[in-house]
């Protein structure tokens, strides 16, 4: 059973919240001039949280593209947010080369697989029967990366040891340009040009689908060896795939491979790695971080209009109380408390706000998706952004209300009747 104090102050908030509304009703155009502060202040903050949350699922998706329990090695940083000074020291590392690659493979008996690989040029791809725009990313692989990519073999066959070694014209090509350009035909067999030279189709991968707008089923894979012959080795450096056997043995495979590259690399004891060692976990880890920047800045920047509103509330609710003093006279005659009219004047100032925050979420989660409708990614609903703004909006309300609610509660009783 609910204690009588308890369903009292039930009684008295209900009572407040209907004088709210009713006053909010009876002065419509100041009502909404005023909730518009709030709504704008609100609507920024979801309008850019949301589109950031459609957007960043995305690239955590592309962003976990490589295999279980696998990491890459490369010269580069996979995510660099620092000025050209920074950068400059990566310029001076030397370029991680075939033959570093191929000892690591011989040497990390921890590794379940070891892939090599470069991104060459893109290019046109042409056939018989069709020829692609020129935007066919050509990858340069070794077996093992295959596994370590998470691509998967949907027929023919991957790239061979032999492929490699003996720098074969063969290519395995994504699911979407393989229907491209083979549109009515098996491609497995099937002689192609990539850039004007010829190459001999042995197998065609799973689909991936698409990402922000992209494809990422668009590009061809041919052995690391023959696209360094045909596009040059030097002033290229390769990046170095490695697969973990399981979960438990992750940790020392990347301490073997760091190990091991240090070695070959010649890196003196003491110094820095001249490589970078990164993961799924690690990569969006780094993104997050970079966005959380973001959003915080975005919510201090929409806090200033939420400041700019509270102050017109303030300013709206003092307005208020002078037009009804004669009103909080009446009240006071009859009975009510101190208490009951700051009640009645916080609530009004915070349904003023809850009115406002409600339509400004409303509006921010569709204006957000719209992202998502244009680069025809996946919709989302940050509910915890908008629980976030609604409960700002209540200490807004609450704070800019309190001042207005105590001038109207100590208002003089005898005063207030003889008010005009």
């Amino acid at each position: 059973m609910i204690p009588k104090r308890y369903t009292i102050l039930l009684g008295e908030m209900r009572e407040s919240f209907s004088m709210a509304m009713g006053a909010l009703a009876a002065h419509k155009l100041r009502s909404a001039l005023t909730l518009l502060g709030v709504l704008v202040g609100v609507f920024s903050i979801i309008v850019v949280m949301t589109a950031m949350r459609v957007m960043q699922g995305d690239i955590e998706q592309q962003m976990s593209q490589l295999g279980s329990q696998t990491f890459m090695i490369q010269k580069w940083p996979a995510i660099y947010f620092g000025g050209p000074d920074g950068f400059e020291k990566f310029w001076r590392r030397k370029n991680i080369t075939l033959a570093q690659g191929l000892q690591l493979q011989e040497k990390a008996t921890l590794a379940r697989s070891v892939g090599i690989e470069s991104t060459f040029w893109g290019g046109q791809v042409e056939t018989r029967y069709k020829k692609t725009a020129p935007n066919v990313q050509l990858f340069g692989e070794t077996p093992g990366s295959f596994i370590a990519r998470n691509w998967v073999l949907e027929e023919g066959r991957l790239l061979l040891d032999m492929d490699v070694d003996s720098a074969r014209d063969v290519c395995v090509l994504g699911n979407s340009l393989a229907k491209d350009v083979f549109p009515n035909a098996n491609p497995i067999g099937q002689r192609l040009k990539i850039n004007g030279i010829n190459y001999t189709v042995v197998g065609v991968l799973e689909k991936k689908g698409g990402s922000l707008g992209g494809n990422q089923d668009n590009f061809a894979v041919v052995p690391v060896t023959t696209g360094l012959n045909r596009f040059g080795r030097w002033n290229r450096s390769l990046s170095l795939l490695v697969q973990a056997r399981d979960q438990a043995s992750y940790e020392d495979a990347m301490e073997q491979a760091r190990g091991i590259l240090r070695v070959v690399r010649k890196v003196p004891p003491g110094k820095e790695d001249d490589f970078e060692i990164f993961s799924n976990d690690s990569l969006i880890a780094q993104f997050n971080s970079f966005t959380m920047a973001v959003r915080v800045g975005v919510s201090v920047v929409s806090s200033i209009s939420l400041l700019a509103a509270g102050v017109g509330i303030m300013n709206i609710m003092l307005v208020s109380v002078t037009e009804r003093t004669r009103e909080i006279g009446i009240r006071r005659a009859i009975g009510a408390k101190k208490r009951n009219i700051m009640t009645q004047f916080i609530m009004e100032a915070v349904v003023i706000c809850e009115v406002g925050g409600v339509l400004g979420v409303l509006l921010g989660i569709l204006g957000g998706n719209a992202t998502s409708y244009f680069l025809k990614l996946t919709p989302v609903v940050p509910l915890d952004w908008a629980v976030l703004g609604l409960i700002i909006c209540s200490v807004v309300g609450i704070v800019f209300g309190t001042y207005p609610a105590y001038k109207a509660a100590n208002l003089d009783p005898i005063e207030s009747l003889r008010y005009e």
